[in-house]
């Protein structure tokens, strides 16, 4: 294959003569990809930038679906990254082919293997010279759509009935509305949620697969249509009998199984990858590493819990939210209270309910009367007696538990300035003693974090108890 300058446009043939002469070769999509593919693997470039977690797992199934020339199906619960990789495949076609410039064809034809009559008609009255090439990019040779509300004629196409008004015969090609199916010929097609799919279309693409052909209300034109198609679906629904026709899924070649972080060090840096925020600026922000395992542990915790509705899944996005959520409270405490740099607190995970109610589907035959505060609190609470459990030694937890016995309350909040964490702990110096066990840093505002996640440590432990109102926590015997 000759690769032809794609640096600049003015360096592409403009002119069918031109293409011939530069040693361009038609490729079919699967075989643009793989060999592309080969040069990156070659090369040692990151396959799926950005993608994490799936280096030893989903990737290979992905370059074992490519070099095998196979459409592909990704298979996983909702936030495990499935469109973002159908979306990469794209990075392994050229940065732009060749195709005939010719208007009204409703296809980019290849210019040597032409598939519409208007196309073979055009080439075959036209000398090369005034033949007239233009690129198609990389960027818009994939496209996607979303299962629910998606009509044979969306996917497929139609017959156009102003066409057929106007004179043109039933069995001709012109009289057919080509749907984005045909017209993404010689690219990358993905439908999300396959299961949701009515199933004359499920039949429609079962005929694109089989055959690489289209058939438009009983009338048969052959299309030696060249693309990939990928799907993805959640296993319950893709697995549930009737929701994807049988023929449908024994045509795509490879099934790739995604799948949520395997431990959760992994999970807290997808989370902030995914939360993309600047923590420096004029309002810096320290996340402590037990309020990032806290949130991750969040996810955990939900993804297990028996209250969750599993076969739904909880999504990266419900992490990335959570620790927005939770930054963001940070930082307007900083701003408010003038303090450098805004350092979160368990008390603001209180403001979690903004973004993560909504986010966690309730199982409906586990949950009885619970709401989802409520959940989203109980999940609150286990996440952080397990990350408690890994930083503190049990020694001693007992003994601060007695003073608050005697009497004692302490109250805190996400606005209570980080100076006063001191002079509150002072009835339970024991309790401050385990903060600096916890990070020994002086900065006011992590020793004030580390605080309050030794109070909470010892509420989910059930040792002391506590109580929320207004934005403030009390914690007492």
């Amino acid at each position: 294959m000759t690769t032809i300058p794609t640096a600049t446009a003015a360096a592409r043939p403009t002119t069918l003569a031109e293409l011939r002469e530069s040693g361009w070769t038609s490729r079919t999509v699967k075989e643009e990809l793989r060999r592309n593919l080969v040069a990156r693997l070659e090369s040692g470039e990151d396959l799926f930038p950005g993608v994490l977690g799936y280096e030893s797992t989903v990737i290979p199934s992905i370059v074992h679906a490519i070099l095998a020339g196979h459409d592909m199906l990704f298979l996983g619960e909702k936030g495990q990254a499935k469109t973002r990789l159908m979306r990469h495949l794209a990075d392994f076609l050229d940065e732009a082919i060749p195709h005939l410039d010719l208007p009204g064809c409703p296809v980019h034809e290849d210019p040597f293997r032409p598939i519409t009559s208007m196309a073979k008609r055009h080439l075959a009255e036209t000398p090369d010279h005034e033949v007239r090439i233009a690129w198609w990019s990389r960027e818009d040779r994939y496209a996607e759509r979303l299962a629910p509300g998606t009509r044979f004629a969306d996917v497929v196409g139609d017959i156009d009935p102003a066409r057929l008004v106007g004179g043109t015969s039933l069995s001709a090609e012109e009289v057919l509305h080509f749907g984005i199916v045909p017209r993404m010929h010689r690219g990358i097609f993905a439908m999300n949620e396959l299961p949701d799919l009515d199933e004359s279309v499920q039949v429609g693409l079962f005929n694109v697969l089989e055959e690489r052909d289209v058939q438009i209300r009983g009338h048969p034109v052959r299309f030696d249509l060249d693309l990939l198609l990928v799907f993805s679906a959640n296993p319950t629904t893709y697995n549930r009998s009737g929701k994807v026709i049988p023929q449908l899924k024994d045509r795509i070649g490879s099934t790739i199984a995604t799948h949520y972080p395997r431990d959760r060090d992994l999970g807290i840096a997808i989370t902030r990858q995914e939360a993309g925020l600047d923590l420096g600026g004029d309002h810096p922000v320290v996340v402590p590493p037990f309020m990032e395992e806290i949130l991750e542990q969040l996810s955990i915790e939900a993804r297990k819990s028996r209250l969750v509705d599993q076969a739904s899944g909880v999504s990266a996005r419900f992490g990335a939210a959570n620790w927005r959520t939770m930054v963001a409270s940070a930082r307007a405490r900083a701003i408010r209270l003038g303090e450098r740099p805004g350092v979160p607190r368990i008390s603001d995970l209180a403001h979690l309910g903004a973004s993560a109610i909504g986010k966690l589907e309730l199982d409906p035959l586990g949950h009885g009367e619970m709401s989802e505060r409520q959940l989203l609190d109980a999940l609150v609470a286990a996440a952080i007696r397990e990350v408690f459990s890994e930083y503190v030694d049990e020694h001693g937890l007992d003994e601060i538990a007695g003073v608050f016995s005697e009497g004692v309350r302490i109250e805190v909040g996400d606005m209570l300035p980080s100076s006063h964490y001191a002079e509150r702990l002072e009835t339970v110096p024991a309790a401050w003693e385990k903060a600096f066990e916890v990070n020994s840093a002086a900065d006011p505002a992590v020793r004030a974090s580390c605080a309050e996640f030794v109070l909470a440590g010892l509420w989910a432990t059930e040792r002391i108890s506590r109580s929320e109102r207004h934005g403030r926590i009390r914690y007492e015997s």
